[in-house]
């Protein structure tokens, strides 16, 4: 009896939101056929695979994990593994609360029409290409043509290598990562700022709290949610660190601190046709992501901030 209570009461909720499940389907229908059905694809890692015999019919790698022993075992490993954390990792740390800083400054700007015209030019560039970016940057930071260093030509310096030199092209990747996705990040968080309600500002206000005392006792508390949400989210992709960005920005001369675990799979498991090791190093940063976000997430939990 119990199971067709359920049941009936599933039915109900269905007949009468199913303009709402049906506006849903195609986001439903879009995840099961670009992220659950090529999940199929992870017996690649464990075979030697062809495209003449396809994934069935390729044999099986002996030992099993022959590709995963291949990349650990190489002797690039330690060092595209560390260049894919510290460059994520630095993009995390320098990338997390410039949003939520311009987010609270739109939000507290006195001139309103001034705030939405920062809002709008701060979030334009993450509508641009990293092909454009990298123009731009050429533009100001070459070391022959660019603003910058003729700037420091005419006040008697020599030119910095921003863009060829190991000791400088990370501080690149991130300043530009950040100023590309500064403003888009705002956007939510001024989402989340517009559901405070009004009420506790004015409250606060008259108990003489001031606009600074009103950022750390009310709106900071609210962020807080958001900001660990994001943060479980950007943990989940750690192993990323931006593939599009660092194969246009990327040269020869910064090879050893911008080869990152995608650049690599690209070269050696793309270019040339290995397919199996490619599967094999996304599937290890699968796994690994999967595991930061469930601890993360957990650990978020324990103060009453964890996503599920």
């Amino acid at each position: 009896m119990k199971k067709r209570e359920k049941l009936y009461k599933k039915g109900r909720r269905l007949s009468r939101y199913w303009a709402l499940y049906f506006m849903l389907l195609p986001g439903i229908i879009w995840y099961i056929v670009f992220k659950y059905a090529p999940m199929y694809g992870i017996l690649i890692s464990f075979k030697d695979y062809s495209i003449n015999k396809g994934i069935l019919g390729s044999p099986w790698a002996t030992p099993l994990l022959k590709h995963f022993q291949y990349f650990f075992n190489g002797p690039y490993a330690k060092q595209i593994i560390s260049n894919t954390l510290l460059i994520s990792g630095y993009k995390i740390v320098f990338g997390m609360v410039p949003p939520l800083m311009l987010a609270i400054l739109i939000n507290e700007c006195r001139t309103k029409w001034f705030g939405r015209i920062v809002q709008t030019l701060s979030y334009l560039p993450h509508f641009l290409s990293w092909v454009i970016i990298y123009g731009i940057l050429i533009a100001f930071f070459s070391e022959s043509t660019g603003l910058f260093s003729r700037w420091l030509k005419e006040m008697g310096s020599m030119p910095i290598p921003l863009l060829t030199s190991p000791r400088y092209f990370r501080g690149v990747l991130v300043g530009s990562d950040v100023w590309q996705n500064m403003g888009w990040g705002a956007i939510i968080y001024l989402s989340a700022i517009s559901s405070i309600d009004p009420a506790l500002y004015e409250a606060a206000q008259i108990d003489g709290c001031g606009r600074i005392g009103r950022i750390l006792h009310i709106t900071l508390p609210h962020l807080t949610g958001v900001f660990v949400m994001l943060l479980i989210l950007k943990l989940g992709t750690i192993l990323d660190a931006g593939f599009d960005q660092i194969y246009i920005l990327a040269s020869p001369q910064v090879i050893s601190v911008s080869e990152i675990l995608d650049t690599w799979v690209f070269k050696e498991g793309l270019q040339k046709m290995n397919y199996s090791l490619a599967s094999a190093v996304g599937l290890f940063k699968s796994a690994i992501g999967f595991t930061l976000v469930m601890l993360s997430n957990k650990i978020a939990k324990r103060g009453g901030y964890g996503i599920w």
